[in-house]
Order: structure tokens, then sequence, then C-alpha cells
């Protein structure tokens, strides 16, 4: 009997350690749902950073993520302006269903104009729509910070990030960059995995001296070396290897000339009451009823320009479906200005963007390398608002209704 008891307690122990050893069939798939408490993600935006910046010039610390990571060309959303596309990367809208419809806009419910430059508009969420990344990681219990991302200094459904800054244009880049790596530093009780911060160069070196100049080139270098000290000095942390860095840009840079313009003034006569909103070289249109069909029969006929109202849009723009957006968009072609005033432009060569997201001086960067990710991997050009599934997948985060499509993705990422 005591011999039979010896082996029934020696079964039982052999079976609780063979279980112990042994997993359920998915757990080397699928991570447990919610456990997203390992790997971080880092979204750094260089403002206006074109696709072909990083070709045609020799940028080592550009070319080392390239050769350990992912890279592509991004396609911003139409308008190709700054504020419509950081909030189409945080949210993966366009900016037609997230309501930062321009860099400024008449908003007709409240009947006032969103600036980026108006503090009390730019803080108030009343004007974001959709959920930003970083509400949908709070939200799920990942802690978030941003150094000056669109949206992240006004409540969203309640919510901002768990650290977060107050716009300062002139705050220096390697103190921002400081910033981020002492984040990563916290207690992991404090310590975002989500972190998402911005430069707003060489955007404005390439509006002032437009994207071929040399000043261009020697910004991009300034800005590779930023990037060269961010990295190095994220490597020192003991958490580097789960650390997954996303460099991208919200959209290119177009050149442009004082000779290639359309003047509006010499079209839209004063009494029509039109209202133009946004700026060169897209504006948001607003016509007094009665004159509406006098605006859009004359501008039609305009070379050098397209304008569009919800009804003769192309699709594949994802636009004018907003009240935000007005009774017409008016963008001008390609390497065009459009122009309002009653004095001819002066400003020589320059650069702007803003046109046709098919026009692919438009395009930006993408660069991504981690545990995440691929290495020395070339993925097809994307849409910008694919990148807010991308966050979610690697965080573990559960999605909420946006425009882009996981599919379009995945492939960058390890399996």
């Amino acid at each position: 009997m005591k011999l039979f008891l010896n082996f029934i307690i020696l079964l039982i122990i052999g079976l609780v350690l063979l279980s112990s050893s042994c997993k359920e069939p998915y757990e080397d798939v699928f991570e447990v749902p919610g456990d997203n408490s390992k790997e971080y993600v880092v979204m750094l935006s260089l403002d206006g950073f074109k696709y072909n910046y990083s070709k045609d010039n020799t940028l080592e610390a550009f070319d080392e993520i390239k050769s350990r990571g992912v890279s592509s060309r991004l396609q911003p959303s139409f308008p190709t302006k700054t504020f419509p596309n950081h909030y189409s990367i945080a949210t993966g809208l366009y900016p037609d269903n997230h309501g930062i419809v321009n860099n400024t806009f008449w908003d007709p419910t409240r009947e006032v104009i969103y600036k980026i430059s108006d503090r009390s508009k730019v803080t108030d969420g009343y004007f974001y729509g959709g959920e930003p990344i970083w509400v949908t990681a709070e939200k799920q219990g990942v802690k978030s910070a941003s150094y000056f991302w669109v949206g992240s200094e006004a409540e969203i459904d309640g919510i901002q990030p768990s650290i977060w800054k107050v716009y300062d244009h002139d705050f220096p880049y390697y103190q921002r960059a400081d910033s981020v790596i002492a984040w990563l530093k916290l207690p992991e009780s404090k310590r975002p995995h989500l972190i998402t911060w911005y430069v707003d160069q060489p955007d404005s070196y390439g509006h002032k001296y437009g994207p071929n100049s040399n000043e261009i080139k020697d910004k991009l270098q300034e800005l590779d070396q930023l990037l060269a000290y961010f990295i190095a000095e994220a490597k020192k942390l003991d958490i580097y290897k789960d650390i997954n860095f996303i460099i991208t840009a919200d959209h290119g840079m177009g050149e442009i000339s004082d000779t290639k313009y359309v003047n509006l003034k010499d079209y839209i006569k004063s009494e029509w009451g039109v209202h133009l909103n946004g700026g060169n070289p897209v504006y948001n249109v607003w016509a007094e009823g009665s004159f509406k069909d006098s605006v859009a029969n004359v501008l039609a006929n305009v070379a050098n320009i397209n304008i569009y109202d919800k009804n003769n849009i192309p699709e594949r723009l994802h636009y004018m479906n907003n009240d935000r957006c007005g009774d017409f968009v008016i963008v001008a072609d390609s390497g065009w200005t459009l122009w309002n005033s009653s004095s001819a432009p002066s400003f020589g060569t320059a650069g702007t963007h803003g046109y046709d997201n098919n026009f692919t001086e438009m395009d930006a960067i993408f660069y991504a390398y981690g545990p995440s990710f691929k290495s020395a991997y070339i993925h097809p050009k994307f849409k910008n608002v694919e990148i807010y599934n991308l966050i979610c997948n690697i965080l573990d985060l559960k999605p909420v209704a946006n425009d882009g499509d996981f599919n379009n993705v995945k492939d960058m990422l390890e399996e």
C-alpha cells in the first residue's frame, strides 16, 4: 500500500512538472492580452524632411538606421500641411475625419478661426477629433509622453499624455533629446512606453531657402548629428534593446519661385464675400451663397490651379466632407504659388508644401528599427495613416476605428 501511494505521489509530481514545462499552443504566437510592459516606441518627427533628402545627401546616422532596420517613403495626407499630417500620424485618420483640415481653418459651429499660432485654439480639445495614439495608450494602462506633438497640449476625451510640454519653438533640440532620454530613465512605474517628440527643422530652412539649396544641405547635416547623439545616448540605457525607434516627418517640400504664381485677387471680386483660410499653396474657400457659382466658374478656368467642392474632388484625397473644409478647396499645381495680394510676390526661390499628395515632392521619410522591426528591409511606399496601427501592434494596444489597415505595414515587422 505504501509503495502504491509513493507511486501516485511521484506520478502527480511528474504531471505537474510536465505541465509547467509545456506552453499552451498559442503562447509562442500571441502575448497575453494587455502584456505591453516590455517594449517601447519612441517616435521623432523632423518637420518637412523630404524623402529624397536622405538619398541625395550623405547622412551617416540615417544610413546606419537604414542598415539596421526598416526604411520607406511616406505619403502624407491631403492637404500636405504640418498640423493636419502630424495629427493624421497620431490618429490614423485623414484630416477630413479628424477635423484638423488645414493649419488655419474656419469652424462654422463655433464661428471661430483655428490658427496654429492661437494658443487658445491649439490647447482646446474641441477641435481634435479621433483618438490619438497617446490617448489609446493611456486608456489601456500604458504611460505616454510627448514633446510638442500636435494635439498633445489639449485634453482629448479628457486625457493627455502622462508627460507633455507646452510648445516652445526656440527650445534647443539637444535639450529635447536629453529630456526624452531622462524620461526613459524614470522608474518603471513612471516611465512612458510611448514617446512622441518633434523638431521643426528642416521645414523652416526648406521654406526660406528652398529644398535644393546649400543651406538645407547644411541643416540636414546638423539634424544627422542630432540623431546620432540621441541614439548614442539611448544605447547607454539598460532598456535600449527593448526600444523601437521611428524617425519620420509630416510632409516633404517643393521648390517655388516668384515667377510662377496665380494671384487670386485677379479673379475674385470683393463683392462676392469670399473668405480664404489656409496658406500657399492650398486654401479653403467660403463664399456668400449667391456667389458660390461665380467663384467656382471663374476659378475653374484658371490655369495651374484646381478648385474642388465635395462633389468633384478626387476620392483619393479623402477631403471636403468635413464642414470645416469650406465651400471649396483651391490647390495650386506643383511648383506654383497661390498668391492673394495687390502686389506681385518677390521672394525669389523658396519652398513650400500643401500640394496634392500625389506630387512626390511631398513624400516624407520613414525609418524604424528595434526589436519589433526587420533588419535592412526596404518597405514599399505607404500612407501616414498606417502608423497608428503599427504602434498599436508593437505595444499590444487595441486600436480604435481609423482609416489605416495594418495589413499594409505588417511586413516591416519581425514574425
